[in-house]
Parts: structure tokens; sequence; C-alpha cells
């Protein structure tokens, strides 16, 4: 019986290969859309992954890593006051207005970070160094940005809302599909370029009953000219006043992190603070269940798997309708149903492996295109890689098990008909 179930697949070797693409094709189709979407969930999270902090403090108004409320700078030092805190420190991150020499502008995130921390850096420096961020008005963007922002190489410049930028390097996979390109920069080049042709108004005022000093800074915005204005020779250092995103914080060895949690929650007023996984949770979720992005992505790989079971179904189907008088002859003579449907499965697993083999090695091969060339990521982990392979399996069983019916409704009589 076990000779039998490969016979019949390679009985014929041109139609062998057509099954096998065909299998290949579903198990493609399946591999990509499930990696897709867990590409779109990790990379939604990219800032996150990129730190090593234990904590991040941002407003209590926050809705995901891209959509919150800025906080004051003043805030980094009272968190370094918290006992159990060792390092805490500064990020800013949000959008800016990226006007190219030549081309359309667009619009990209601005990540300004302490260069002298440690909770921050950006992922794969493949050309410069980030000591050249020290310089005033110096970014680096991420490669597969290039044509997009319309940089070639070090010493290219763009405007950044209202002032005149220079880039001093490149990095590689620090990429969000659900974001602008991302430009690293200081957290004094940073503000500078944010609240760069914006003046500042700071007003404070003393709640009744309270004894602590409520500050704002707010900016009037006059950045959309049609150039980029001179820069002033050097960034002005942040001050208290000044508004930043996140806090980045580094607990001591052994410190239980909800407890430090809480404490930081209380000692800075409307912020909240949330551990590393909690914050990328956060995010994922938002962009899984809050918008239309996840939901496609998502229908894509149910659809993946159902056009792969229909796939595998047919030609399993059509398998066994070839060689239905084979099958008969077999119970005719004897042979149980058990050993039939065992040559059916076999020819199902046997079909499985083959056409996983090869579909698996083409998907990695796509996704290292992909994320060179255009910097998408397309998640293939062992996990999933598990995940695909159960599932074929359960697609070309299920599907056999389908073909199967037409041998139990088998008449044997019918192999001695004329």
């Amino acid at each position: 019986m076990v000779s039998l179930a490969r016979k019949n697949l390679l009985e014929d070797i041109p139609r062998f290969l057509v099954a096998q693409a065909g299998i290949m094709f579903a198990v493609t189709l399946v591999t990509l859309q499930t990696g897709v979407f867990n590409g779109f969930t990790r990379s939604s999270a990219q800032l996150i992954y990129n730190s090593s902090a234990d904590i991040w403090i941002a407003s209590d108004r926050l809705v995901q890593i891209e959509l919150t409320l800025p906080i004051p700078l003043a805030h980094v030092r009272l968190a370094r006051k918290v006992a159990g805190v060792e390092r805490a420190e500064g990020l800013i991150f949000s959008g800016a207005l990226w006007r190219p020499p030549t081309g359309e502008i667009s619009r990209v995130r601005v990540v300004g970070f302490d260069l002298k921390g440690q909770l921050f850096t950006p992922n794969n420096v493949v050309q410069g160094s980030l000591n050249d961020l020290e310089q005033p008005y110096s970014i680096m963007v991420d490669r597969t940005n290039e044509k997009a922002l319309n940089v070639e190489k070090i010493g290219d410049q763009a405007g950044v809302n209202s002032l005149s930028a220079q880039v001093v390097g490149f990095t590689k996979g620090n990429n969000s599909i659900v974001s602008n390109a991302f430009m690293f920069t200081s957290l004094e080049n940073a503000n500078t370029f944010l609240t760069s042709g914006q003046t500042s108004n700071l007003s404070c005022r003393l709640p009744v009953g309270s004894e602590e000093l409520i500050c704002t800074n707010t900016y009037s915005s006059n950045s959309e000219t049609d150039t980029p204005s001179k820069s002033p020779a050097v960034p002005s250092k942040l001050v208290a006043s000044d508004l930043i995103t996140y806090i980045l914080i580094s607990a001591k060895p052994g410190e239980n992190l909800p407890a430090l949690k809480q404490q930081l929650e209380d000692t800075l007023p409307n912020t909240r603070a949330y551990t590393r996984a909690e914050l990328i949770k956060k995010t994922q979720t938002f962009w899984q269940s809050r918008t239309g992005i996840g939901f496609v992505l998502g229908l894509g790989a149910v659809v993946g798997i159902i056009v792969g079971t229909i796939i595998v179904a047919q030609i399993l189907y059509s398998s066994v309708s070839d060689h239905i008088k084979e099958f008969g002859t077999l119970k005719a003579i004897g042979a149980s149903d058990r050993g039939i449907y065992g040559v059916i499965i076999e020819q199902a697993l046997w079909m499985a492996v083959l056409g996983y083999i090869p579909s698996t090695a083409l998907c990695y091969g796509v996704a290292a295109w992909t994320y060179a060339t255009q910097g998408i990521l397309i998640l293939i982990t062992p996990i999933s890689v598990i995940a695909v392979f159960a599932l074929t399996v359960i697609m070309c069983v299920g599907s056999a098990v389908f073909a199967i019916q037409k041998v139990t409704r088998l008449d044997p009589a019918m192999v001695f008909k004329a």
C-alpha cells in the first residue's frame, strides 16, 4: 500500500508537477499573507523595539505609540529622583514636514534621542556614525526611504519644517508600514526642527487649593513657507519647559516594575507608565482592532487558507477520480476500506511535504528581497513556519477525507462492467 501511494503520485510526472505547483501556490499564499500580517503587527511598534527601556512614561492621553500628547522635559528630572530608577532619558517622537531640494514634499517622523544615553539607539547604522549626530542639524534616515525622501548619499540636504538639515548617515531596518519615514537626530536638533517657525507661548497657573504650578507651552506655527530658512548656528539646549514625547526608564536590578510604575505615575502628574511589553501590546492592539488595516490583512490570511484548501481538495479529488477503477479493483479483490483510505491519506501527506518545502524556501526569498528593497517586513518566524506546515498537513488530509467519500460510495462491480 505504501508503494501504491507513491506510484499514484509519480506515474504521470507532468501531472504531478502541475499538482505540486498548485499546492506550492496555496502554501506560498498562506505563508506570505500571514507573514505580511505578522510583519505589519511588529512594525507598528518598531520604535519600541529600538529601545532597551524597562518602562515608558507618556501622557495619560496616549492611544498608541504615534498618538499621544507631549509632556515637559522637567518630568525627566523628577523621574530620576524616584527610588528604583537607574536611568531616565527623554525621547521626542513627532511629525514634521520634509522639503527635499527637488521633488515632492512629504512627512517624516522626527525621532530625537539622547546621544549620550543608553536606552534608545537606532538599529543597524550601515553608513555614518551616531557620533555624527552631535553636529548641528544633522540627521539619519533609513536606506529604504531614499527614494521617498529624495536623498542618496551622506551630505545631501533637505528642509525639515522651516530649517535645513544635512544627512550624516543611513540605517537599515528602521521602518514601519503604518508610519512615515523615521528621521533620527539629537534631542536638541529635534526640538529645534519641531519648533522652527513657531512662536512659543509659555503660560503657568496655580489651581485653587493646590501648591503645584501647572505650565503649558503652546506654539503658533508659521512654518508653511516655500523654502527652509537659515538655521541658527547651534540648536539651543533644552530647558525644563520644553516638550518631549516619552521618558524612558531603566529600573535598578531586582526592582518590582508594577510598584515602580505606580510610584512614577504618582510623582509625575498627568502621565501613565507602561512596561515595554504593555506598550507594544497597546500599540499593536490599536492597529489590529481599531483600524481597518488589521482587519483587511487578517481577512487576507483567512482567504489564503480557504483558497489553499480548495486548491488542494481539487487536486486530490481529481487524482482519486482518475484512479477510481484501480481503487474499485482493490475493493473487489478484498482490500479493506482502511487500507484504501491509508493510500489516499498518505498520498496527501506526500503532496503536503513536497509542496511545502520549496514554497517555504520561496517565501523566505521573497521576504528577504522585499525587506532589502522596500523596507517592508514580511515576518516569517519559526512558530509561523511550524504553524503553516501543520495547516498544510491539515488542508491536505482534510481534502483527502473529502476525496475519500468518492471511494466510500464506490461499487466494486463497476470494475467488471464493459
